[in-house]
């Protein structure tokens, strides 16, 4: 999978969320062509912020993993410039962070996006998602993602076959293709990394240090 399929799905994902909301449970701000204006008012930090960061969160899992799911929640909030927009308040990042797990645990048991949004509608009527900045629970999940300044670079995407496609510079938030890697090794912007021939293909892989935690993978 190649980075831009990444956000191609996050934005897919998003427009779905907003069109169900905007369908099924009450109307959102529309443009004078009766487009949905995301850039109107009554989009950030309520059910619709909601709503939309649970659907794409289990969006994710249906398409790729739960593991891969939560990463990219967190680099969207960490790391806002790799896909959002401005940083967001500690009290914003929990919500989303609460929301993300929520649309995780039904991304794992719906059985089309169809059946994911009406779970998650469903969600939103019991209160199990956060829809105000003021609402006291707190999430805590892990989202520890120390590293070796040397070997910042963790792998975020495998291929059907296994092989390391994506990764994620994490002293960055940058996420690059397999040969973008490999071109950074090349020039010496991570040292920490060597390249190896698997199967004819430049494969990027860490220097031995004994370290589990330093592997790629």
């Amino acid at each position: 999978m190649q980075v831009h399929n990444i956000y191609k799905l996050k934005e897919q994902a998003k427009e779905e969320a907003y069109a169900y909301f905007d369908k099924n449970i009450h109307p959102l701000p529309k443009d004078s062509l009766g487009n949905i204006n995301e850039t109107g008012d009554g989009f950030v930090d309520n059910d619709v912020d909601a709503f939309r960061h649970a659907y794409v969160s289990g969006v994710f899992v249906q398409e790729l993993k739960a593991n891969q799911a939560a990463f990219w929640g967190w680099l969207n909030e960490v790391f806002p410039s790799s896909g959002s927009g401005s940083q967001n308040s500690e009290a914003a990042k929990n919500m989303d962070y609460w929301n993300n797990a929520v649309g995780r645990k039904y991304g794992k048991i719906a059985k089309s996006r169809k059946e994911l949004a009406e779970l998650l509608k469903k969600a939103l009527e019991r209160g199990e998602l956060i829809i105000s900045l003021d609402d006291s629970r707190i999430y805590s999940g892990n989202f520890d993602f120390q590293f070796d300044p040397s070997k910042p670079v963790i792998v975020v995407h495998e291929s059907e076959t296994g092989r390391n496609e994506l990764f994620c510079d994490l002293s960055t938030g940058e996420v690059f293709e397999r040969e973008i890697f490999v071109l950074a090794i090349e020039n010496g912007t991570y040292p920490g990394y060597i390249i190896a021939s698997i199967d004819g293909i430049a494969t990027p892989m860490s220097k031995s240090d004994g370290i589990v935690s330093n592997n790629l993978g």
